[in-house]
């Protein structure tokens, strides 16, 4: 599998949620990992939803389906 979220938009995300806190450099690998593994399974899911109703396009609701 790709990797292909930066690890500074995890730097970004972890500040927002979490301001006032050191990040290490372990804790941005790891949500970056998750959200990656995370985001390929909705995408997926989303394939087939689209796939189903006889679509070669994703759309938004087939993403916002398969997060569900």
């Amino acid at each position: 599998m790709s990797k292909i979220l930066p690890l500074s938009a995890m730097e970004k995300l972890i500040k927002k949620a979490a301001p006032g806190f050191r990040i290490g450099d372990d804790a941005k690998t790891a949500l970056k990992d998750v959200l990656e593994d995370s985001g390929e399974r909705i995408a997926e899911k989303a394939s087939q939803a689209a796939k189903h109703a006889k679509r070669k396009t994703i759309k938004a609701s087939d993403i916002k389906l398969a997060s569900k």
